[in-house]
């Protein structure tokens, strides 16, 4: 594996290097070449050493403490806008974990959601790789070069769907939840709705749960703030009582589209009106106190709780089985909850940090 593994190395070099003229200026306009062809076959290289995963199932190297494991369910809305990623030895790196999870909405959501998946992992390589470069033979703060690289990474993917020949993603959008894994550095980068839930161990030896990422909603004051600034709204209609969407006007009223989320790819009919796609980016280190990490997108979060999300995950017989686990409760609160509504498209990443022997231990 090892072997193989720097293998791989020597394709993600080459790989990074053609990406380097990829964005440049031409008659005033970016260009965007996405080395399409590269990409495919490192993911599919990836995928035959069981390391790339975007359906359902599991990723657990043998030389890794990660284990990963993703299952997906459709609401009964129409097509599945949900998309996921999990990517061991990220960039070529054995210590590397990448991991998102991207839920479209709008008419053309889910080719958004599966575009913003294809094409996030080669920029976020690029930029990583670019600030690698820079900070070569000198002392740099791992978390800053993520937070680099994941800010002009969601930049770049929004502006390769609105130069998009195919998509129309004025009216369409997806939120994107990404993290990486380093040793002990656990890097999130959330744009939009999608939620990251950490599963810890307190001091009196209970298992908790502990929310890494803010739901990113246009009523938070941070938000709403900068959308009425930007010449927006917030509102709330009347057959939707407690959901406030961002409108394209600043007369507060309800008429035109509306948006729920206040962060987003794509949705460019508010993007003057105060919607970016800026990720937040947070870190948290590591410890043997941490047994895993929930990625799941809104239709788990609207009807299932942290705690009880955390509970559902530790208690699967087998880890293989706790993210299908999570998805079929979630699909029966749904039915249970909210009767007579669309159930909605439900996605679910666990990232286990230890082995299962040592998965119990807690520091001292």
């Amino acid at each position: 594996m090892a072997t193989k593994t720097q293998e791989k190395m020597v394709q993600f070099s080459s790989f990074l290097s053609g990406l380097t003229k990829n964005i440049s200026n031409k008659d005033g306009k970016r260009r965007i070449n996405h080395g399409r062809q590269a990409t495919i076959a490192l993911a599919k290289e990836a995928r035959k050493n069981g390391l790339l995963l975007t359906s359902h199932g599991n990723v657990n190297a043998k030389w890794s403490s990660n284990y990963a494991c993703a299952y997906f369910r459709g609401g009964n809305k129409g097509i599945n806008q949900d998309r996921f990623i999990v990517w061991e030895a990220f960039g070529g790196k054995e210590e590397v974990m990448f991991c998102g999870v991207f839920d479209g909405h709008g008419t053309w959501g889910h080719l958004v959601a599966k575009r913003v998946k294809k094409v996030t992992p080669a920029y976020l390589l690029h930029y990583w790789q670019e600030a690698m470069d820079l900070l070569k033979g000198s002392n740099f703060d791992r978390f800053e070069m993520w937070k680099k690289s994941f800010m002009k990474t969601c930049s770049t993917v929004d502006y390769d769907l609105e130069l998009h020949p195919v998509i129309d993603s004025l009216y369409s959008g997806c939120a994107g939840l990404m993290i990486i894994r380093e040793g002990d550095l656990l890097v999130l980068a959330n744009v939009g709705d999608s939620r990251a839930v950490l599963g810890t161990t307190s001091n009196d030896g209970n298992l908790v749960a502990v929310q890494l990422t803010v739901d990113f909603k246009p009523n938070l004051p941070q938000e709403s703030e900068r959308i009425y600034k930007s010449g927006g709204c917030v509102c709330e209609a009347e057959d939707e009582p407690g959901v406030s969407r961002i409108r394209a006007s600043n007369d507060e009223t309800e008429e035109g589209p509306g948006l729920a989320l206040s962060r987003a790819f794509g949705d460019y009919f508010a993007k003057d009106s105060g919607l970016i796609s800026e990720p937040d980016v947070i870190q948290r280190t590591i410890t043997t106190r941490d047994r895993f990490v929930i990625l799941a997108t809104d239709g788990v979060w609207d009807v299932v709780s942290n705690e009880k999300a955390v509970e559902i995950v530790s208690s699967a017989a087998e880890r293989d089985d706790a993210a299908k686990r999570l998805v079929e409760y979630a699909a029966g609160q749904w039915k249970r909850q909210r009767p007579g509504y669309a159930t909605d498209d439900i996605s679910v990443v666990c990232l286990f940090f230890h082995k299962a022997s040592s998965s119990q231990e807690v520091e001292s």
